[in-house]
């Protein structure tokens, strides 16, 4: 424990890093995802076409090479002084959505269509016909996978460390500085994280069982 309780500051500031990271970009990820997931079944041409861009441009690049372009080119194109942090969140919640949007998507696809249709038919629009009807029938099956992308997220974090953003993916490099055994404080990065993970789960269960009930 000697490795925890003798650089406490460093600890917090590495947890604080990965915990902002993991809930920034995974706001960014929900609200884009559903947007991106809506357009991917949207009965307009050109909204199922800039959906279907986006999420086969981003998701087939690596994250590292989304992390280098908001990094490096983002501060290029935006004037004042970049927050790498703020530049990292963005990046993960944007590289994230497209995964989200591909799970609302398959959740969409599970509501049978009778139900839009008739929900259409009673006159509701698009977006009435997406919030009121679909998604919440949508939700109740999505809820495993998106754990699982979100779950990504929280490690994706990581990739963060290699971009001068302080976490729990570079705190191995502030040990060994201060001639602490590495492998002791990789070990305890990956208590931290099997700790969160195990949240996560937990989070699911409950989402589940809620889910469960109301049907």
């Amino acid at each position: 424990m000697n490795i925890i309780t003798d650089y406490p500051d460093l600890w917090r500031d590495a947890l604080v890093g990965t915990l902002v990271l993991f809930f920034g970009g995974g706001v960014i990820a929900i609200v884009l995802g559903v947007i991106v997931g809506a357009m991917r079944v949207s009965p307009i041409p050109v909204a199922r076409a800039i959906g279907a861009v986006y999420v086969n441009w981003i998701r087939n690049t690596p994250l590292t090479l989304v992390m280098f372009f908001f990094a490096f080119c983002v501060p290029l194109l935006v004037p004042g002084r970049a927050n790498f942090l703020v530049l990292a969140v963005f990046a993960l919640g944007i590289y994230t959505a497209t995964y989200v949007a591909e799970t609302i998507r398959s959740g969409i696809n599970t509501v049978p269509v009778g139900q839009a249709e008739a929900a259409r038919a009673l006159g509701l629009t698009f977006g009435q016909v997406m919030s009121l009807v679909v998604l919440p029938q949508a939700a109740r099956s999505v809820i495993p996978p998106m754990m699982s992308v979100f779950i990504a997220l929280l490690k994706n974090t990581t990739v963060a460390a290699g971009f001068s953003v302080v976490n729990l993916g570079n705190i191995r490099a502030e040990m060994s500085e201060n001639g602490e055994n590495q492998l002791l404080t990789i070990v305890w990065v990956m208590v931290f994280f099997v700790v969160m993970v195990l949240l996560l789960a937990w989070l699911q269960r409950v989402l589940e069982n809620r889910w469960r009930v109301a049907r």
